[in-house]
């Protein structure tokens, strides 16, 4: 039976959390006349950057592929709470239904039998 590590798991969440900030960063740079000389566009990619590290340091501690990529799932609730909070954007109900069936489905695949 293989088990992945908690210190992969809390790095994937971490990451998925970045991941969300990197995307409104790079958004909310792209606005910019001057996109690539924007603070926010290179700390969003800073961010991704971060993410593939917190991958790497995940795998090498035992993570597996089956368990960490449902759980980096997670930015895309990271997103809607970003976009709540930045932009006033609504989280309706289906969205709340969305984000159960990916808790749900992440649960799932870290099912490890």
């Amino acid at each position: 039976m293989l088990k992945t590590p908690a210190i992969a798991l809390l790095c994937v969440a971490l990451a998925a959390f970045l991941g969300a900030v990197g995307q409104f960063l790079i958004k909310a740079g792209s606005e910019s006349k001057r996109v690539l000389l924007d603070f926010r566009v290179w700390t969003g990619m800073a961010c991704y950057l971060l993410v593939m590290a917190l991958f790497v340091y995940a795998f090498r501690r035992g993570g597996t592929v089956t368990v960490l990529y449902p759980v980096y799932a997670s930015t895309f609730i990271w997103a809607a709470v970003i976009a709540r909070v930045m932009y006033g954007q609504p989280i309706l109900p289906v969205n709340i239904v969305g984000m159960a069936l990916l808790v749900t489905g992440m649960f799932l695949m870290g099912i490890q039998t």
